[in-house]
């Protein structure tokens, strides 16, 4: 995995070329080097003001929309649920979201940060992400296990939940919220963190940006239950970060589409 250091302001042009900053293993799709090259940088405080306006626009009219529009679909959901296994509706879990402190992040490839009080260590915001329950319901406290493919653990009716993406329709609330943005990086549980960030140093970059609800490794990395996947997912992230702009969210927004009708990556 190749990822170079970025130092640029709002105003200064990309710096960097698609070679050095996408993935070297072969495996990137056309799509992707045909987005469009920005110079926001890797963090919040380097998209311009007005770019970072109109992006939670779109999300909170986006969100609302589609909110609106799904209600039916998540009644019916919701109905299939409390009959076919008890248990409350909705999942209810912690997850890490964007990471003020690390707009003083020095490095791309390290989460090594200047010396400025902000820059102390501690991932990113937690809250609380909804979905609709897909799995047998647990004890509280019980210690978050990653699904596998034919987990036991899936009921039927969460199958085909997981497979349509009709389980994080809830997200869109996140999104109202504030949480959430509709594309980002993928929000990732804060038990994890730890281990991921000391297996893979420059994971907590991800932390620059709202998590998404959608994204480039969403929709072109798949599930991550593995260090190689991980790694995929994290080399997609940046890719984001580095090109994050209106045009391209749009773009992946009618990717996701794509990927819901096919179930691509559902576990």
């Amino acid at each position: 995995m190749t990822v170079s250091t970025l130092s640029m302001s709002e105003s200064s042009e990309p710096s960097l070329t698609w070679q050095e900053v996408i993935p070297t293993d072969g495996k990137v799709p056309r799509w992707l080097t045909r987005l469009r090259q920005t110079a926001s940088g890797m963090n919040r405080q380097q998209l311009p003001l007005r770019r970072r306006i109109l992006k939670r626009l779109i999300d909170i009219t986006g969100a609302i929309i589609l909110l609106i529009m799904t209600i039916p679909i998540m009644a019916v959901a919701w109905l299939a649920i409390r009959l076919t296994s008890p248990g409350p509706v909705l999942f209810l879990q912690t997850r890490v979201g964007l990471n003020k402190r690390q707009t003083c992040t020095t490095s791309w490839t390290s989460s090594e940060t200047s010396t400025c009080r902000r820059s102390a260590f501690g991932y990113g915001r937690p809250f609380t992400i909804y979905k609709l329950r897909t799995m047998y319901h647990v004890p509280n406290g019980e210690i978050p296990r990653q699904a596998t493919v034919d987990d036991n653990r899936v009921t039927p009716v969460g199958r085909f939940l997981r497979r349509t993406r009709i389980d994080e329709l809830p997200q869109l609330i996140n999104v109202i919220k504030g949480d959430m943005s509709l594309v980002g990086p993928r929000p990732e549980c804060i038990e994890y963190m730890q281990g991921l960030t000391e297996q893979l140093p420059a994971y907590a970059q991800r932390l620059c940006l709202k998590p998404g609800l959608t994204g480039i490794a969403q929709i072109e990395g798949g599930y991550a239950n593995s260090k190689e996947s991980y790694e995929r997912k994290l080399e997609l992230d940046l890719i984001y970060l580095r090109h994050c702009c209106i045009r391209n969210d749009l773009k992946i927004l009618l990717r996701t589409a794509k990927v819901v009708l096919t179930g691509f990556g559902a576990v």
